[in-house]
């Protein structure tokens, strides 16, 4: 998954800016006030940020950002925008429009859609790690998300053990709940589903049935009319049997008029043909003529069979009306009333015996939970010791960062009401409450000086020690379930060697498989891109706008150079400039 491009219009003193980003690390440089900030904006603003009518250039009736993203089939941020409506076939396309009068619209795949949706999209695509968008820390959930990552084999199979046994408590749970709610309601619940199957099982109905029985009916009560209609219509075919009656018949005249036909259609092809459709007529009139006499006399008037049929249906037709309507709805009711007694329907040792396989899955996933706490307390010690390590690279040899790994122990409360279905023990007595990942809260803690009290990394740190944090941490827990990370204000106070150790680490998350963009003021940093994007900013004297270009080569060495020194021209600058660029290369190969 890659972010490719992403183009800004009209937002701050950028008029319109395209940037295409590289599969590594990523660096925006330029002046003070040229704009790099505004490019971290549109990011947040396509990410599902709130939009702000204030950040609208000055002029322009709306500011937009679009940005297209690679991503492979199934990913969960394309799926997220097939169920918005959107097209993601060919990697995605995500829109953010703010309007001069404060109005935002969103758009993902070539569909509209609430901003929200950007926001769900983008937590799946990149995670911005500056002053105010660390939602990754913020989120007490991501803590245990690093952790367990960074665990790797170890946390990930005591992990679905405890899952396996989670389910199976909770199912087990639910239906001993649902036995168990009140035994008198189940009762009179047993008796209704057995009354009504022995009802519908005495009528022994089949499938359309009432519409057999109404045929029959129909054709019962109207015996004597159906055989005199065919016998009347045999005799006007063939003629009557009754000899002293003299009626013309159509067989009889179909006959004659194939004998007025028959010498002279031997003279004429045409006339042939004519008499050859005659003796067809007279052909099928007499299979008619036949057919009728066999259904007449077929019909019999049975006023015994009709009086079973009408007590048929109507011993059939209360049932559908008290079970369905149809003899098809009923039989799906019966089914249904089947499966749901055969559920319900236990007898008091049954209960009992649920009652003690669920107390057992109950003591499961205690000790389950606490097999998966231990191989997570190893982790994060050894977390709290790489990412320290790490951050003594990085500018905060002081800090101290350690993970804290604790069961959610139940209240008085709790354990003294429901406590079999609601918490789970621990071998020490201890009741804990359990949840879909584990019995712990995990909680990243930073002291920041020594002495300094250990708080919640998101409460100890400052923007750019917070963004240094959440480098160290990404570089020690691998993969953290995005593909691209925005760095601002990561070099805040950091210069020296320091900001040489910054850049190495950041190109070495890149190398590590993820995208990486950074905004940054250090040429030590910007020496390590793969990709080198300067905002520069220009005016003609009333109106200030900014873009964004790509520089290699020699343009690449003097923007170096003007952050080493600020002079973009100085020989000793320029000097310092291909000297980190070639200790770049060095590192690369």
């Amino acid at each position: 998954m890659t972010l490719r491009r992403i183009r800004i219009q009209g937002l701050g003193v950028i008029e319109d800016a395209e940037l295409e980003l590289a599969e590594g690390l990523n660096v925006i440089t330029g002046e003070t006030g040229a704009g790099k900030t505004m490019v971290v904006s549109g990011l947040g603003l396509l990410l599902g940020a709130r939009a702000d009518a204030g950040m609208v250039r000055a002029g322009t009736r709306q500011a937009v950002v679009e940005g297209e993203v690679d991503v492979p089939a199934g990913h969960p941020a394309a799926q997220r925008v097939e169920e918005a409506g959107g097209d993601a076939s060919d990697g995605l396309l995500l829109v953010r429009s703010v309007a001069a009068g404060g109005r935002s619209r969103a758009h993902v795949g070539g569909r509209s859609a609430p901003v929200a949706v950007l926001s769900e999209v983008g937590e799946h695509l990149v995670a911005v790690h500056g002053q105010a968008d660390q939602w990754r820390l913020r989120d007490a959930d991501q803590h245990r998300v690093l952790l367990d990552a960074a665990g790797g084999e170890d946390v990930a199979t005591a992990l679905a053990a405890y899952d396996e046994a989670y389910r199976a408590w909770r199912t087990s749970r639910a239906r001993l709940e649902e036995l168990t709610r009140t035994s008198a309601e189940r009762g009179l619940r047993v008796a209704m589903l057995r009354g009504a199957l022995e009802e519908i099982s005495a009528v022994e109905a089949e499938e359309g049935e009432e519409d057999l029985l109404r045929a029959e009916s129909e054709r019962l009560t109207h015996a004597e009319e159906l055989r005199s209609a065919a016998l009347t219509a045999h005799d006007a075919l063939v003629g009557a049997d009754d000899p002293g009656e003299d009626q013309p018949s159509v067989t009889g005249l179909l006959g004659a008029a194939g004998a007025a036909l028959g010498p002279a259609s031997s003279h004429d092809e045409e006339l042939a043909s004519l008499r050859a459709r005659l003796d067809e007529v007279a052909y099928l009139s007499s299979d008619l003529a036949a057919d009728l006499a066999s259904y007449g006399s077929g019909v019999e008037v049975d006023e015994q069979r009709l009086a079973e049929v009408h007590q048929r249906r109507a011993d059939l037709g209360t049932l559908l009306r008290k079970y369905g309507g149809t003899t098809g709805a009923m039989l799906d009711l019966a089914r249904s009333f089947s499966a749901e007694l055969a559920e319900i329907d236990v007898s008091e040792d049954d209960l009992a015996e649920l009652e003690r396989a669920t107390e057992r899955l109950r003591h499961q996933v205690g000790a389950t939970g606490q097999a998966l706490t231990a191989a997570r307390r190893t982790t994060a010690a050894r977390v709290g010791e790489e990412v320290t390590r790490e951050l003594g690279h990085l500018a905060m040899g002081s800090a101290q960062v350690s993970v804290h790994v604790e069961p959610r122990t139940a209240g008085d409360a709790s354990a003294a009401d429901g406590a079999a279905t609601t918490v789970v023990p621990l071998a020490d007595g201890r009741l804990v409450a359990p949840r879909r990942h584990g019995l712990d809260e995990v909680e990243i803690r930073l002291a920041a000086n020594p002495g300094a009290p250990a708080r919640s990394v998101t409460r100890a740190a400052s923007g750019g020690e917070l963004s240094r944090v959440m480098l160290a941490l990404e570089l020690v827990c691998g993969d953290g379930g995005v593909p691209t990370y925005v760095f601002d204000e990561v070099d805040a106070g950091v210069g020296g060697s320091a900001a040489l150790d910054l850049g190495a680490r950041l190109a070495r998350l890149a190398r590590g498989g993820a995208q990486v963009i950074v905004v940054t003021h250090l040429g030590q940093v910007a020496a390590y891109a793969d990709r080198h994007l300067v905002v520069r900013k220009s005016t003609d004297g009333q109106v200030t706008s900014s873009g964004v270009v790509a520089v290699e080569g020699e343009e690449r060495e003097a923007e170096l150079a003007r952050m080493l020194g600020g002079v973009a021209d100085s020989d000793a600058a320029l000097e310092h400039a291909r000297e980190l660029l070639s200790r770049r290369a060095t590192m690369a190969g």
